[in-house]
């Protein structure tokens, strides 16, 4: 059986509108009043959180590396093919550079 989903969308001008009128259904005086003991266990105690623990003393984000900048010569039928692709043309180039360069540390191996 199929789950069913209900996804609803809103910007974040609708969200704080909605939130003007009274139409969120949170209670921000009780949240700022709560010790952070007491969100914990509200926390624990909600079915939608059960089993859901990140020990975030262990966490580390990997910053991305930056690109290179690079001019290239470069035939002009490819160059047209890709940016005839549409937007992100220049992520297409890289992702094809990138496979190419897997494939062959692959066969290096």
């Amino acid at each position: 059986m199929a789950k069913r989903e209900h996804i609803v969308r809103y910007t974040d001008k609708e969200l704080r509108e909605m939130r003007e009128r009274g139409e969120d259904k949170s209670d921000w005086k009780k949240a700022a009043s709560m010790t952070n003991k007491e969100i914990e266990a509200a926390i624990a105690g909600d079915e939608d959180e059960k089993e859901m623990h990140v020990d975030w003393s262990n966490i580390s984000a990997e910053l991305p590396r930056p690109k290179a900048v690079l001019n290239m010569r470069i035939d002009h039928d490819v160059l047209e093919f890709f940016r005839s692709q549409g937007k992100g043309y220049q992520k297409r180039i890289h992702a094809v550079l990138r496979s190419y360069v897997e494939q062959r540390r692959k066969m290096n191996t």
